[in-house]
């Protein structure tokens, strides 16, 4: 998923978000609301995770080297870490401290129609980008819950924006409602209450994208499918006796690292055993073409069993 439709969502996301901050700080400074400066930094931020999002998606497709001998499919990762807590450090954080200075010393905003205008264009800008990318993360999604969803997808980037897009149309309904609170109750200081709000909706939403990337970022499996499917094809095998251990870690959103020990017949011949996994190989990388790599280690159960035992021991 991290291909063609990944960076359509991330074009649209950044390119509505560096109109919308445009006209935010525009608006902000021509009206003086604390909740329309929220509201600029907040866009401004997008603007750059998408950003950064695109240098992680380049970055991930160079290819290995002798640094990096499994490829550097896992900085798709990094940057999407990156940007959850740029969110919550600038975003968040920026958003807050300008809602509390409001608070404490509160002024009347000007023009607020001008306000009104701005967030009307900015949460139409933001619809389209989040229906973007809420379709595109439908088609990964399938029948699963939103939050199964994100907890199983191995594509950060399009979570990334579907939150980060659902947290600006959250974060422009509250500048709405406080704009109103100043004009028609008189309530200057709700302006910063509502950018404090904006700040804290933010902050949720960063932590929820550090915790979902964290994962990913130390190491995930593939999917059940995947690895049942595996197990499926090497026990099918004529050749192959018992199938030890199957382990699968996700390098990229498609880079998939397969590692099998396999107990093959004992009345194989080296060159069956070497013909028998380069055809386990063939078959698991056309089922699978996201299975990148595959180390497969030939070994006898009792001695797999016997180096398990080994590790589970106290003193290993």
């Amino acid at each position: 998923m991290a291909g063609h439709g990944s960076k359509k969502v991330i074009i649209a996301a950044l390119a509505g978000n560096a109109l919308i901050a445009i006209t935010k700080f525009a608006a902000a400074a021509y009206t003086g609301s604390s909740a329309m400066l929220s509201e600029g930094i907040h866009s401004l931020v997008d603007t750059g995770n998408q950003g950064l999002l695109l240098h992680g998606m380049k970055k991930a497709k160079q290819p290995a080297d002798d640094k990096h001998p499994f490829g550097y499919g896992s900085e798709i990762y990094f940057w999407a870490f990156v940007v959850a807590i740029l969110i919550f450090a600038v975003g968040a954080g920026v958003s807050i401290y300008e809602g509390i200075q409001k608070v404490l010393h509160p002024h009347p905003v000007e023009s607020p129609y001008v306000a009104y205008i701005v967030l009307g264009l900015a949460m139409m800008f933001e619809a389209v980008a989040w229906w973007i990318a809420y379709k595109e993360f439908s088609v990964i999604r399938g029948k699963r819950g939103l939050l199964e969803a994100v907890r199983e997808s191995k594509d950060p980037t399009v979570f990334t924006v579907l939150f980060e897009d659902t947290a600006a149309m959250l974060g422009l309904v509250v500048a709405f409602a406080g704009l109103l609170c100043v004009q028609y109750l008189g309530l200057a200081w709700m302006d910063g209450v509502a950018s404090i709000v904006i700040g804290l909706i933010l902050a949720g939403a960063a932590a929820l994208l550090a915790y979902e990337t964290k994962g990913l970022l130390v190491g995930e499996a593939a999917d059940p499918d995947v690895t049942n499917a595996v197990r499926a094809i090497v026990e099918a095998t004529p050749t192959v006796s018992r199938m030890n251990e199957l382990r699968t870690l996700h390098r990229g959103p498609q880079d998939v690292l397969l590692a099998l020990s396999i107990d093959f017949e004992d009345n194989l011949t080296v060159g069956k055993v070497e013909e028998a996994i380069y055809a386990l190989e063939i078959a698991i990388k056309e089922r699978f073409p996201i299975v990148k790599r595959i180390f497969i280690e030939v070994q006898a159960t009792r001695h797999h069993e016997e180096m398990l035992a080994a590790e589970k021991a106290p003193n290993h």
